[in-house]
């Protein structure tokens, strides 16, 4: 179910009250630099004050109602900031960025996984092929500095250790961000099939808790 970014918060909370889980896919913009505490460098794109606002509000409904989240590049950094992370605003070199838009479906760079954690686990691989780490197609020229509160990282660029991935320390709830684009490779790729697999089980199998716990009714009450 798409989420407008256009419409009142109120309309956007209504929308997801009926949403079991939140995907938070990329982006063309970067998040606001003032948002952790920065001033943004000449290489950092213009923000997206829509998108960043709709953003939080899903973020605010799936952590208070403990529902799945999937973060994509953009949306592990959104993640990030929202949970009071901090990002590299712009990383330089080749390894990550791929302006040529044909090359992103390519595998880039690999991403060593921390074993035993969630998304280990979601990717389906077995012992050696987590131990061996996992090739990613990347486009970025951001990335996570300082993780967010709760945060911990789980996948790290081979060579240069940028974050690759996130997820919720308590592993209780969902919450896996990614900085490499699975969407992309999901035709070919049976990792990124997996990751997806497991989000849509996480969704499948969350419960509904109290709508007063959720942002519908503190929106409501503006």
């Amino acid at each position: 179910m798409p989420i407008p970014l256009t419409e009142s918060q109120a309309s956007v909370a209504r929308t997801i009250s009926g949403c079991c889980a939140i995907l938070l896919p990329g982006s063309p913009s970067d998040v606001d630099p003032q948002k952790y505490g920065q001033k943004a460098v000449p290489e950092t794109a213009a923000a997206d004050p829509d998108r960043e606002a709709v953003d939080e509000l899903l973020l605010q409904d799936a952590f208070n109602l403990r529902k799945p989240i999937l973060g994509v590049c953009y949306g592990l950094q959104t993640l990030n900031v929202w949970r009071n992370g901090t990002l590299n605003q712009h990383l330089g070199g080749e390894v990550h960025e791929h302006p040529d838009e044909n090359s992103k479906i390519y595998a880039s760079h690999g991403v060593a996984l921390t074993a035993g954690s969630l998304l280990a686990g979601a990717l389906g691989l077995t012992a050696e092929e987590r131990a061996a780490g996992i090739v990613v197609n990347s486009s970025h020229h951001q990335a996570v500095a300082v993780p967010g509160d709760g945060l911990e990282k789980v996948g790290l660029a081979v060579p240069d250790g940028v974050v690759e991935a996130l997820e919720l320390a308590d592993s209780s709830q969902f919450v896996v961000g990614v900085q490499w684009h699975p969407e992309r490779t999901f035709g070919t790729d049976a990792p990124s099939r997996a990751l997806f697999r497991a989000f849509v089980t996480a969704a499948a199998e969350w419960k509904l808790t109290p709508i007063q716990d959720s942002v519908v009714g503190a929106v409501g009450k503006r």
